[in-house]
């Protein structure tokens, strides 16, 4: 299957991009019939298949779909009540995901019925908005990464803005007041079926399940605020709203005027200052305010990034020196909570209770998670830390080996399951090795 955005569907992205560039203050008046085309939903019907996520709660998987009416009958049902405005969002189911602190944040899955047509959406109006979203902004852009966010940071101490705030929204997914919001995305968008498909989303019921398989609605028509995460539209949303914290700083010409450098990614930033970090605080905390959202006090940190390191997208940051040259640099590696997550994980996987799991499926589901883990954090001044997740991850499928071959002692253990066999032999993933490591130990 090819997610290669079709050509017509690329021209249109095209014409809208240009169209809002060239007319800031366009306001875009026929876009739900371009919604609602044959090839957008069938190309969104893909994207969404691609990201391989749960059902909704009304529990259709994309097999079910395809081994009963088949993606082009439900797609053309999809299509006629879209086009005859008979198209109703129906309820998102709420799941909780574990975070490191051991508290539990909400995941809203809509059904895949509304996941396509969400992302049907998404790609008519991303061109449109991605026209006026600033240079400082991250997250959920086509073509920017959270490694170019972080490239941003450094940047910034670079230039000696080394007082950095490190600000928490409290629950930001969870209080975007929807009118403000609707206001935002009216700003670009007169269309009022397009209007109303947002609309229908954030007043969609919130289900939940107890253990007992009772279902427990919430929110609904009654909702004022909050767009679930999970959603296909939610991240667009949400990062169209904090644009307009952006465009504050870009117009009033902020960074050069406190000098302030604010780099965003979603929900998550930084502000990097030459000096009293004071004013941008005041700042901030003024346009939050106006926007009815909240800093989180408890996780809201001025840090002084020559003394102390500061944690951002999962990296940690910290102007350090040189030991070689005696040079100031900033040191990018692999948070601790990164670090830490990453080997539960491998603890996890290869777990006393897991002996009975064959080592070939044991060892494919640990180079899965290393792989991702690598492919994200292989950045920046990593090898110290990838070398302790390394080692770590070979002794927990050596300790599995020995184990599985009555091994008894960890030098014979050594001896028969060497670093070669458990990479070349039984192809566990090597950890990648930075060129800089590769320098050092060159002539070793």
């Amino acid at each position: 299957m090819s997610l290669t955005t079709p050509n017509q569907i690329r021209t249109l992205q095209r014409k809208l991009y240009a169209k809002a560039k060239q007319e800031p203050a366009f306001r875009f008046y026929a876009l739900y019939d371009k919604v609602s085309r044959a090839d957008m939903l069938s190309h969104a019907y893909d994207l969404v298949r691609s990201n391989r996520g749960a059902p909704g709660i009304d529990g259709v998987t994309f097999a079910a779909i395809e081994a009963g009416i088949g993606k082009d009958a439900y797609m053309a049902e999809l299509q006629v009540e879209l086009e005859q405005k008979t198209y109703r969002a129906e309820g998102v189911r709420r799941v909780w995901i574990p975070k490191p602190d051991g508290s539990e944040r909400p995941l809203g899955i809509p059904t895949i019925r509304d996941r396509i047509v969400q992302m049907a959406l998404k790609l008519v109006v991303e061109p449109i908005f991605e026209a006026d979203f600033c240079e400082h902004s991250y997250g959920f852009r086509p073509k920017r990464s959270a490694h170019d966010a972080v490239k941003a940071v450094t940047d910034g101490l670079f230039q000696g803005k080394t007082q950095v705030i490190d600000a928490d929204l409290s629950k930001y997914f969870d209080t975007i007041p929807h009118a403000k919001l609707m206001a935002v995305v009216a700003e670009r968008v007169a269309d009022g079926g397009v209007l109303a498909l947002i609309q229908q989303w954030l007043k969609a019921p919130v289900i939940e399940e107890d253990e007992q398989g009772k279902r427990r609605p919430s929110g609904g028509k009654g909702n004022r605020k909050g767009t679930p995460q999970g959603g296909v539209i939610s991240p667009l949303l949400a990062n169209l709203y904090l644009h307009l914290l952006d465009r504050i700083w870009e117009r009033h010409d902020l960074e050069r005027r406190l000098g302030a450098r604010l780099v965003r990614y979603a929900d998550d930033a930084v502000i990097l200052c030459r000096g009293d970090s004071k004013p941008a605080m005041a700042v901030l905390e003024t346009v939050l305010e106006r926007l009815e959202l909240t800093l989180n006090r408890d996780k809201t940190h001025v840090v002084d990034a020559r003394e102390q390191a500061f944690n951002f997208l999962g990296f940690s940051i910290q102007w350090a020196h040189s030991r070689r040259t005696g040079k100031g640099y900033p040191h990018v590696e692999p948070s601790k909570r990164a670090e830490q997550r990453i080997k539960a994980r491998i603890k996890e996987l290869t777990a006393r209770r897991r002996t009975p799991v064959p080592m070939p499926q044991m060892l494919k589901e640990v180079n899965q998670v290393l792989r991702g883990w690598s492919g994200y954090f292989h950045y920046g001044n990593c090898t110290k830390v990838f070398g302790r997740v390394r080692w770590f991850t070979e002794e927990r499928v050596r300790t599995q080996l020995r184990r599985r071959h009555q091994v008894r002692t960890r030098t014979r253990g050594y001896e028969r399951f060497s670093y070669a066999h458990l990479h070349s032999v039984l192809g566990l993933f090597k950890l990648p090795h930075t060129a800089g490591w590769k320098s050092a130990h060159a002539s070793a």
